[in-house]
């Protein structure tokens, strides 16, 4: 009886600090990738709540900024500095609309969704994106 509350323990910590761990995601800010042209390297991140996301910076020149209108209500502004890692911890269910500053009218943007939780979706569909980033956006927003 002691073995197998001992066995169960150590699988119980095994699989949460396992799934803590694999929850999260690291995106690497890219001057290209597969043919494109100021990229992401992952487009749409799944995250749970408490998880981070982490952005690498690859190339230089790049940063993340929360796209205006385009994140989950009570979600503070976020705009990190070009060329530096940086992260974020995601606490309010929804999808967070991104793009890197500089390149945002060359269509370098992404989509973080935390929680599984879509229903802010109509409202990243209202958010005026520019140039290519609206045929970006549109790719990017049916897939979601």
């Amino acid at each position: 009886n002691e073995i197998l509350m001992r066995y169960i323990l150590t699988l119980l910590i095994t699989l949460w600090t396992g799934a803590a761990l694999a929850a999260d995601v690291t995106v690497e800010m890219l001057n290209k990738l597969d043919g494109e042209y100021m990229v992401y390297s992952k487009k749409i991140v799944q995250v749970d709540a408490g998880n981070t996301v982490f952005w690498k910076s690859v190339d230089k020149g790049h940063n993340v900024e929360f796209i205006k209108g385009g994140v989950p209500e009570g979600v503070e502004k976020f705009k990190s500095k070009l060329s530096q890692d940086t992260k974020y911890t995601f606490t309010i269910p929804g999808i967070y609309a991104y793009w890197c500053t500089p390149h945002k009218g060359m269509g370098m943007i992404g989509f973080v969704v935390v929680g599984g939780n879509k229903s802010n979706l109509d409202l990243i569909k209202q958010v005026r994106y520019l140039g290519k980033s609206k045929k970006v956006a549109k790719s990017l927003i049916s897939q979601l």
